[in-house]
């Protein structure tokens, strides 16, 4: 009799963490490597890498802004040579408008501002008690090497997987500045630094002015294509 207690309350033991197991793994799909994608779900461990991913399956990208209500659409292809260009121009379409407007980027860079924008208008509300009308930005493609060298590696920004934030517009009409507010009132300071941090959750590098004095006036966001091990840049 003893030994059919212990059964049935090992059994019921493993159902019951099986259950909970389920249930956690639901609230938390995002942070699974095999979920899919999902662009209106808030970002999980393996967001940044999926969305990077994108940039090999241009349709897979598209559509899955579809399905979020993006209304991103293509923009002509770009191929000047080898090492730059894009084959998969998105004319970006966000509820935190680009300024200046008609800013093409590469679609993986459209998916992960899709989610960032979301982030950015909650901790806006959150911190400044308003929302962000718009996000101003110094442009995406550039067929540059890193840092305007002459040689080297090229910039994520040679196939507009980039995008450099230079500062927010505001609901209220403020205006904020990566260069002069980074430092300045604390509550604004303390906006532009969780932007930051939630543009870490969905893109691979992310580069501010604690990074060094070549981004003191911006927000280097890319989506650079490192798999779904790879390492991630947040500073």
């Amino acid at each position: 009799m003893r030994g059919a207690i212990r059964i049935f309350l090992v059994f019921t033991l493993l159902a019951v963490v099986i259950i909970e197991g389920a249930a956690w793994m639901q609230r938390h799909r995002q942070d699974m490597p095999w979920a899919e994608l999902d662009l209106t779900a808030p970002p999980g461990r393996f967001t940044a890498a999926k969305i990077a991913g994108l940039g090999e399956d241009a349709p897979r990208c598209r559509a899955l802004l579809a399905a979020a209500g993006n209304q991103s659409r293509p923009a002509p292809a770009r191929r000047p040579s080898e090492s730059c260009g894009y084959e998969d121009g998105t004319l970006l379409s966000l509820d935190i408008a680009p300024s200046p407007g008609g800013l093409v980027t590469s679609c993986p860079v459209a998916a992960a501002l899709s989610v960032w924008e979301r982030q950015v208008e909650a901790e806006s509300q959150r911190l400044l008690g308003t929302g962000v009308r718009r996000f101003v930005h110094a442009g995406s493609y550039s067929c540059r090497r890193l840092y305007n060298r002459t040689d080297g590696p090229f910039s994520e920004h040679a196939t507009a997987d980039a995008v450099d934030i230079l500062g927010f517009e505001l609901a209220d009409g403020r205006r904020l500045s990566v260069l002069r507010d980074w430092q300045g009132r604390p509550e604004d300071a303390a906006f532009l630094r969780a932007a930051r941090d939630a543009a870490c959750r969905v893109f691979s590098t992310v580069l501010s002015p604690d990074y060094n004095a070549a981004h003191r006036d911006h927000l280097h966001l890319d989506t650079a294509n490192r798999g779904p091990g790879g390492w991630r840049a947040c500073r």
